[in-house]
């Protein structure tokens, strides 16, 4: 199988910076993977995604997409990809359903596939009782779902979650979580990364870690515990990077 993301020789350096804020990354990612990144702060992680969306611009190296057969480069994957960000990105004096009226319209969907779009989003993530309601009333839960929608409402092949549940309670995180493997069952490529874990350890079907800027190890995580001789994905983390502290 051909990745659907192939990343070669990947490094970024920013302004006089005389240490890479990552450095000659090569990594491939699958269709239909759960993809997990981690690390510790400084890692490399929001950088390396952040390219990946087109966010950032690498210093040197590539980064190819494989969709629905066809090679893309990062310029024109927009419409593919979905960037569910750690901070909020939405609108809070416009209403949800406004907030995904706006960010349909600005992916170029007609208005009647935003509009039943956005009533299936709501419905599923428990907000079409508040769909007219201001964003900034919203609990902290509320506004993460609402930032999961707007990723989301393109229907992307490829979808890249930076703490998508960080900050909500129980139940919030669990519709999340069902949702995103509901899409993932659908065939749609997950690429996540969190501080939660215990988390992570359940949802991911492959990790990458990284350290200083470098993919120190790639694998399942059955097999990396395994191999490793830990216990979970935290001890894992500890045991490969150590317990210096990342401020």
């Amino acid at each position: 199988m051909d990745p659907i993301i192939a990343i070669h020789d990947i490094t970024k350096i920013y302004g006089n910076s005389k240490s890479p804020s990552l450095d000659d990354v090569s990594l491939s990612i699958f269709p239909g993977e759960k993809f997990g990144i981690f690390g510790p702060n400084g890692a490399g992680k929001t950088t390396l995604i952040s390219i990946l969306c087109n966010i950032l611009k690498a210093t040197s190296g590539t980064v190819t997409y494989s969709i629905d057969g066809k090679e893309m480069h990062l310029k024109e994957i927009l419409p593919y990809v979905g960037f569910v960000p750690q901070d909020f990105a939405f609108y809070p004096e416009l209403t949800a359903k406004q907030n995904l009226h706006y960010f349909g319209g600005a992916f170029g969907m007609d208005a009647k596939k935003v509009k039943s779009r956005t009533n299936e989003l709501l419905q599923t993530l428990g907000l079409d009782t508040v769909a007219n309601k201001k964003v900034s009333t919203f609990s902290g839960g509320m506004k993460r779902r609402i930032n999961l929608a707007i990723g989301l409402i393109h229907e992307p092949k490829i979808v890249f979650l930076d703490e998508p549940t960080v900050g909500v309670d129980v139940q919030s995180k669990l519709v999340i979580i069902h949702l995103l493997e509901e899409l993932n069952k659908k065939g749609i490529t997950l690429i996540y990364t969190s501080h939660h874990l215990r988390e992570a350890e359940d949802f991911c079907s492959r990790i990458a870690l990284m350290d200083n800027g470098k993919i120190i190890t790639v694998n399942t995580v059955e097999v990396l515990l395994k191999e490793n001789n830990v216990a979970n994905l935290e001890d894992l983390l500890i045991n490969l990077t150590g317990k210096q502290l990342r401020d």
